[in-house]
C-alpha cells in the first residue's frame, strides 16, 4: 500500500513523477474526480494506493497508474464524444466526463452499472449516459471520437473499430498489452501495442 498518498492531490503528484500524467486537463481531471469516491467502503484506506481494487462480481476499479496511461494515449479535448465499454465503479466515466463533451458508459453487469449510477451522483455531471450493454459489443450504429475498453479483449473487435469516426482513437487492452487504434477513413486504421499490462477479461 503507498501509504504516503493521502488524498487525490497527491495521487496525482505521483502520477506526474512517474511520467504517465502530463497533459493539463487530464492533471485537472485527476485532481477533481476523486479515486476514493468510487472505492468499496471497506477498502477505503487503500483509495490511492497504485493497484487495482476489487469491487465486487469479479471486476477491479483500475490501477491509477494504467488509468492514467490509457487516458492520455487518448489525446482528449473537450469537443470529443466518448464512449466508456466496462465502466465498472464510475471511475473512469467521471474522469472522461470532467474533460469531454459528451459520454456514453456501458456495464454488463448489473448490480456494477448501479454501483456506477450512486457513485457518478456525488458529482454534477449533464453529459453522462449509462447504460447496461446489450448483446452486441458497443453501441451499433452509433459512432464516437474516442472509446475507451477498460477489460482485456482476445482479439481486436473490428465492430467497435468501425464505431470510431476518422481520425477517431480507441485505447483498449487486448491480451496482455494495450493497443492504440487511430482510425483512417473506411476501415483503415493503424494500431500501436504497449506490453506488460493485465487487465480483466472483457465479457461478450
Amino acid at each position: 500500500m503507498n501509504d504516503y498518498m493521502k488524498n487525490a492531490y497527491e495521487l496525482c503528484l505521483y502520477l506526474q513523477k512517474n511520467g504517465v500524467l502530463h497533459s493539463k486537463r487530464l492533471i485537472q481531471s485527476f485532481n477533481a474526480i476523486d479515486r476514493k469516491d468510487f472505492v468499496p467502503s471497506h477498502l477505503q484506506a487503500e483509495s490511492y494506493a497504485d493497484y487495482p481494487l476489487h469491487i465486487g462480481e469479479n471486476q477491479t476499479i483500475s490501477q491509477p497508474y494504467t488509468v492514467a496511461f490509457m487516458l492520455e494515449l487518448l489525446e482528449l479535448n473537450k469537443e470529443d464524444t466518448a464512449l466508456d465499454i466496462g465502466c465498472g465503479s464510475g471511475w473512469t466515466t467521471a474522469l472522461l466526463a470532467y474533460i469531454v463533451k459528451d459520454v456514453k458508459a456501458l456495464e454488463r453487469v448489473p448490480s456494477l452499472l448501479d454501483l456506477a449510477k450512486n457513485n457518478l451522483k456525488k458529482y454534477t455531471f449533464q453529459n453522462l449516459h449509462l447504460a447496461l450493454a446489450g448483446d452486441r459489443l458497443g453501441c451499433p450504429g452509433e459512432s464516437f471520437d474516442k472509446i475507451l475498453v477498460s477489460a482485456s479483449a482476445n482479439e481486436l473487435p473490428m465492430d467497435l473499430v468501425q464505431m470510431l469516426r476518422p481520425n477517431g482513437i480507441m485505447v483498449i487492452p487486448i491480451r496482455n498489452k494495450i493497443s492504440v487504434i487511430i482510425k483512417g477513413y473506411g476501415n483503415d486504421f493503424r494500431q500501436k501495442d504497449f506490453f506488460g499490462f493485465s487487465f480483466v477479461p472483457l465479457i461478450y
